[in-house]
């Protein structure tokens, strides 16, 4: 899926993003929301996880289209698209048009690279 590889992209270790330091409560966040995703895929639980899901990519788009940012202007673009991507599919499987599956693997290929980026500044 091409969401899925710019989620990973968006943090993949890279010469010239600035090391973070809420990498960590970043990663903490999308796992809390990842599980509960994948808990409640199919329980109307799901529409709470949903909303957190959004709320948290939301947070994300806020960050990101801070003009103080200090992350490169095209990662900072890709984390746009893919809040905005969340946006919509949420929309979508609300409506019961889409599986939330789509949203756990962007959100578990964001978790990689944040990974990946903390075991880089190490």
């Amino acid at each position: 899926m091409y969401a899925s590889h710019l989620a990973h992209a968006a943090y993949a270790p890279a010469a010239t993003a600035p090391a973070r330091p809420a990498q960590t409560t970043e990663y903490q966040a999308f796992a809390r929301i990842t599980s509960a995703l994948k808990r409640a895929r199919s329980t109307p639980d799901v529409v709470h996880a949903l909303h957190q899901n959004r709320q948290l990519w939301t947070t994300l788009a806020v960050d990101v289209a801070d003009p103080g940012n200090a992350l490169p202007e095209d990662l900072r673009a890709r984390i746009l698209y893919l809040a905005e991507f969340t946006r919509m599919h949420t929309g979508k499987v609300l409506r019961g048009k889409a599986d939330a599956e789509s949203l756990i693997d962007i959100n578990t290929a964001m978790m990689r690279g944040l990974r990946q980026q903390q075991d880089h500044v190490r």
